[in-house]
C-alpha cells in the first residue's frame, strides 16, 4: 500500500519512518517534509494546509491511506474532506479536533463529562478577564483560546504577571486571532505527563506513558516551547494512574462527545497534571505529541499500521494493542539560538551521520531543509536525537553523546531532559 504522512516536523519524521518499516507499505510520502524526511519518504511539495492539494495527489497517486501530523490542517477540515472524496485518511475531523482548537470547546466538554480539570472562566472582552484575574484567589494560568503552536499558555505566579500575560494575549496579539478569547483558569502544583491513545469513536487504544519538556531552559525555566524533549515511559504515570486516565478522562469524553453528535476516530492526547489527587487535564490535543512520538515510536515493537487503518476506515480498535519495548527511549531537541522568539535560519548542520552511528540512536528531523547538498536549519526546532537503551540512566547518556557530535551556529538545548524520571526511579 502507499501512505502519505501530512506536516514536516520531528512527529512527521518519525511517523514516516516507523510507517515505512511495516511489511503492509510498499511506498511512503510525506508532504511538505524537510531535509531528513528525504530519506525515510518521497518529499511532495505541497503544504501541510493545502488540503485541495493534497487530497489530488492522494487520488492522483492512488495513497491507500493519508497520515496527518500537525494540528492546523486537522482543525481546518482535512479529514472531513478526504472523507467527501472517499480518500481513507487518519485523524479527527473537523468538530471532534475542536478539544485542540479551543481551549474554550475543550473546557466545557470536560465539565459536561466531569472531567478532573482546573477551575476557569472564558472570556472574549479583556475588561472581563482583568476582573476575574484580581477577584481570584487562586494562583492563574492565562491560555489563548485557539491554536499557538503549543506556544499559547502563560503559567503566572502573582496577578501582576497574570495581568501582563492577558495583555500580551489580548492586547498586543502575540499569538495573533488565538488570542481574541482567552481561558483563564487555576495554576495546578504536580508533574506533567502526556497519556497519547488512538480512538476508533468507540473504543481506545493507549500507547506508553511519556513526558514533555515544555519550557525552554534548564529546570523549567523560560518561555514555553513546542517542546524540547520528551522521554517514555514516564514514571509519575504508573499503571493504576494509567487506568484511572482511562476510566475517568478519555472514555467519559469520548462518550460526552458522542452524545453531542461528534464521533472521535483519531489520535487522542491527554496533557496531564499529575497532582497529589490524581491526574488532572491542563489540556486536550487532536493528534500526536511532538517531541513525544519521537521516543514513543521508537520503543513501539511490531506494526503500527494495521491500527491506523482500521480506524481511518471506520472499524473496530477493540481487540488490538500495541507492545512496547522493556528499555525507555529519550528525545532531546536541538533548537535554533533565541528559540521560541525570533531566530536566523540557514546556519548548517555537521555530524549528524556520526551521531547515527551510535547504535540506538536515530536523528529525527524538525526545522531542516537541504540545500545544495547540505542540510541546514530552517525552523525554530531543528533537530529531536533520540536514544533506545536498556536503563534511563544510560540512555540519557547515549542520547547527549549523539547531541555532542552534531552541531551548528547558535544551537540551544536543555541539558536536562529526563532528569525527573531519574528522581523517580531506585
Amino acid at each position: 500500500m502507499k501512505v502519505l504522512v501530512v506536516g514536516s516536523g520531528g512527529r512527521e519524521h518519525a511517523l514516516c519512518w516507523k510507517i515505512a518499516q511495516s511489511s503492509l507499505v510498499d511506498e511512503v510520502f510525506c508532504a511538505p517534509g524537510n531535509g531528513g524526511i528525504a530519506s525515510d519518504a518521497v518529499c511532495v511539495g505541497i503544504d501541510s494546509n493545502d488540503i485541495p492539494g493534497l487530497a489530488k495527489f492522494a487520488k492522483d497517486s492512488g495513497i491507500d491511506l493519508t497520515v496527518v501530523g500537525p494540528e492546523a490542517p486537522l482543525t481546518a477540515g482535512i479529514v472531513d474532506a478526504f472523507r467527501s472524496e472517499r480518500l481513507p485518511v487518519f485523524g479527527p475531523g473537523a468538530q471532534a479536533s475542536r478539544l485542540e482548537g479551543s481551549k474554550a470547546f475543550a473546557k466545557e466538554m470536560m465539565r459536561r463529562a466531569s472531567i478532573p480539570t482546573a477551575r476557569f472562566g472564558v472570556f472574549s472582552e479583556a475588561g472581563a478577564a482583568r476582573s476575574f484575574i484580581t477577584g481570584a484567589d487562586f494562583p492563574l494560568v492565562v491560555k489563548a483560546d485557539g491554536l499557538a503552536a503549543g506556544k499559547g499558555v502563560i503559567v503566572t505566579s502573582s496577578k501582576e504577571e497574570a495581568l501582563s500575560a492577558l495583555d500580551e494575549i489580548m492586547v498586543s496579539r502575540a499569538f495573533g486571532e488565538a488570542g481574541s478569547s482567552v481561558v483563564v483558569e487555576e495554576r495546578l502544583q504536580g508533574e506533567e505527563a502526556s497519556f497519547i491513545a488512538i480512538c476508533d469513536g468507540e473504543h481506545i487504544v493507549p500507547l506508553a506513558s511519556s513526558q514533555d519538556h515544555k519550557p525552554a531552559f534548564d529546570n523549567d525555566r523560560g518561555p514555553n516551547t513546542g517542546g524540547m524533549g520528551a522521554y517514555s515511559p514516564a514514571p509519575v504515570l504508573d499503571e493504576a494512574s494509567c487506568g484511572r486516565v482511562m476510566e475517568k478522562i478519555l472514555y467519559p469524553l469520548v462518550h460526552a462527545m458522542k452524545q453531542e453528535g461528534i464521533t472521535y476516530r483519531g489520535v487522542l492526547y491527554a496533557g496531564l497534571m499529575m497532582t497529589g489527587t490524581g491526574p488532572y487535564v491542563l489540556e486536550f490535543n487532536a493528534r500526536m505529541g511532538d517531541p513525544e512520538t519521537q521516543p514513543l515510536l521508537m520503543r513501539l515493537k511490531g506494526d503500527i499500521v494495521p491500527l491506523l487503518v482500521e480506524t481511518a476506515q471506520g472499524g473496530s480498535i477493540r481487540d488490538m494493542e500495541l507492545s512496547w519495548e522493556e528499555g525507555p527511549s529519550v528525545c532531546v531537541v536541538m533548537a535554533s539560538g533565541g528559540y521560541p522568539g525570533s531566530y536566523e535560519k540557514g546556519r548548517v548542520i555537521e555530524g549528524i551521520g556520526d551521531a547515527e552511528s551510535i547504535p540506538g540512536v536515530k536523528v529525527f528531523h524538525a526545522g531542516t531543509k537541504l540545500v545544495e547538498g547540505r542540510v541546514v536549519t530552517s525552523g525554530g526546532r531543528v533537530l529531536g536525537v533520540t536514544a533506545l537503551d536498556t536503563n534511563l540512566k544510560e540512555t540519557i547518556d547515549k542520547a547527549y553523546a549523539a547531541v555532542a557530535r552534531i552541531s551548528f551556529e547558535g544551537v540551544h538545548f536543555r541539558k536536562d531532559i529526563g532528569h525527573k524520571a531519574l528522581k523517580r526511579l531506585p
